[in-house]
């Protein structure tokens, strides 16, 4: 459902909040080759990334604990700090340039500090150093790289074309942590450094070949003024701060308790190493096999309803696994478990499919319901929305669990998010999205 909107520049858009009737997309057409060019640079990218941060806080360890929430902190902070002005240069100046530019940046400091981690060993402030380069690149990188899509494809295949992104992605996340296990044994954290130094030459080149349309819209004011503009859009608009709040749910809620909350229902329950490891991979298996089929098969039409039954979803699948208790078998047969970790796995697969039900509707619900001239923007304050939400639960949640306990502190993110989807009910703007 969609209204017409007059936006700055002169500019129409489509925002969803009335019904009208829509055209069903074509499931059988082609994505366009730009597209798949670039999600398989994108796909590379996220590897390289997820290799490296793995690769990083591994060897931040080995200096201790301090060290490695220190590092962590070195990401997360100027990441946070720079975002929305990141989202201020994509519009400006266009997501194509801003990506190469950085790109061509990572490039250069990761060759830098392998030649310094080659001659002077794996100081703290070299690590602390690499964490602070991430995180400032990432501020002006995901905002350009999250408007791409519009950019890229039509509207009609924007669904497609996101759950093929999320699908991609998620796997390659997936595979990150043993990749990196291996290769920060084999080549260290400088060897690291090189490949990751690749994989960005590699999203260079694919920049290089395509040409998306639109490079910018005409600067306007302050960049702090426009920055607040797109923090302002977001804000007002009730499809925007819907997903907004429910980005903020997933990010603060549900992606602490697979990091930080699962570890210690292993150790309550009595689950080894393994049984922890099936649970965190249901989880994203739930969520590759969902935006695999939309990709296939493109959106619900109802997305609206279908992002907040995702919300609902996630938070059942959630809520069965701080349920789930029993201990492993202590058997060489890995099929041989006690019956606590089969519905603790099954609620994992049941949160991944929700998350990625509400992922593969909300994100292309966002980049159809924004201007063009507030792309970038947009992306920057959702990103935002994610990264102060999981500093504080990540924070909040860990201490919670010392407190009160593994089960306990994983049914009240359940509880939360069932809350954030109800909420996001409410919204009639919202509820009435189709795609």
């Amino acid at each position: 459902m969609a209204r017409r909107a007059e936006l700055d520049h002169g500019e129409t858009t489509m925002t969803a909040t009335a019904p009208q009737t829509a055209t069903a997309p074509q499931t059988g057409t082609a994505l366009p080759r730009a597209y798949l060019l670039w999600v398989s640079g994108a796909v590379v990218s996220i590897l390289g990334n997820g290799v490296l941060y793995f690769a990083l806080g591994w060897t931040a360890t080995g200096h201790s604990g301090a060290t490695a929430g220190l590092v962590l902190t070195a990401v997360n902070v100027p990441r946070a700090l720079f975002l929305l002005l990141g989202g201020v240069l994509g519009d400006r100046i266009g997501a194509r340039l801003v990506m190469i530019t950085c790109d061509a940046t990572m490039i250069a400091l990761c060759l830098l500090f392998a030649l310094v981690l080659h001659l002077s060993g794996p100081q703290v402030w070299l690590l602390l150093a690499t964490g602070l380069a991430l995180g400032l690149v990432d501020a002006f990188y995901l905002p350009a790289s999250g408007s791409m899509p519009r950019l890229l494809v039509q509207p009609a295949h924007l669904p497609r074309a996101l759950g093929l992104r999320q699908a991609g992605g998620q796997v390659a996340n997936l595979v990150a942590g043993p990749v990196g296990g291996l290769l920060v044994v084999s080549v260290g954290l400088a060897g690291v450094l090189l490949l990751d130094a690749l994989s960005f030459a590699v999203v260079l080149v694919v920049l290089l070949l395509i040409r998306p349309t639109g490079g910018g819209v005409p600067a306007g004011g302050s960049l702090a003024a426009a920055a607040l503009d797109g923090l302002r859009l977001s804000l007002t608009d009730p499809v925007l701060r819907t997903v907004l709040l429910l980005t903020g749910a997933f990010g603060g809620l549900v992606l602490p308790a697979f990091s930080i909350l699962m570890p210690m229902l292993a150790h309550t329950h009595g689950w080894n190493a393994r049984g922890a490891g099936l649970v965190a991979g249901a989880n994203a298996l739930g969520m590759i096999a969902v935006t695999l089929a939309i990709a296939r098969r493109g959106a619900l039409e109802r997305a609206g309803l279908a992002a907040v039954w995702g919300t609902v979803v996630a938070a059942a699948g959630l809520a069965l696994v701080a349920l789930s208790g029993g201990p492993v078998l202590p058997s060489a047969d890995f099929t041989l478990l006690a019956h606590g970790l089969l519905p603790a796995a099954l609620g994992a697969l049941v949160c991944g499919a929700g998350t990625g039900l509400f992922a593969g509707h909300a994100s292309p619900t966002v980049l159809s319901a924004t201007p063009g001239t507030h792309l970038a923007r947009v992306q920057a304050v959702l990103v935002l929305t994610q990264t102060v939400t999981l500093l504080v639960t990540n924070n909040l949640l860990g201490g919670l669990a010392d407190l009160t306990g593994a089960v306990t502190s994983t049914l009240i993110p359940a509880g939360l998010l069932l809350i954030a989807g109800l909420l996001a009910l409410g919204s009639p703007g919202f509820r009435q999205v189709r795609s």
